[in-house]
């Protein structure tokens, strides 16, 4: 019934306009607009990223958007240079080298936005 329903991420913020800058000045997103209820929306590759006042936050402590991406450590240089920090992890069984860990069939970075949402960057690797 939804296979083509359009899907929009919902991320909650604690301060819109510090968000705001992250998103367009950090991840390059350009602005949308404004919704009377108070969310901010971006549109990125065909779907809808909105941003939503929550003045309590978020404690989420998964993945809650990713953004796939065709050259991943090209990408993580890029965003570097804007101020973007990314997560490393050292795990028996989860490991990042140069903020990069491979799961399966992609490679994954992680990193946080201004309001404590976890963000990833993935990359399909090519099958042989």
């Amino acid at each position: 019934m939804l296979n083509n329903a359009a899907v929009t991420t919902m991320l909650p913020v604690i301060d819109m306009a510090r968000a705001r800058q992250f998103y367009e000045g950090r991840l390059g997103l350009t602005p949308g607009g404004a919704r009377p209820d108070g969310k901010f929306v971006y549109q990125v590759g065909g779907s809808t990223l909105a941003l939503f006042p929550k003045p309590e936050g978020t404690k989420a402590e998964h993945t809650a958007i990713s953004f796939q991406v065709a050259d991943i450590a090209a990408t993580i240089a890029k965003l570097k240079q804007t101020g973007v920090v990314f997560e490393d992890y050292d795990f028996p069984d989860f490991k990042t080298v140069n903020h990069v860990c491979v799961l399966g069939a992609e490679k994954a970075a992680w990193f946080k936005d201004t309001e404590g949402n976890y963000l990833c960057l993935h990359e399909d690797i090519a099958s042989p």
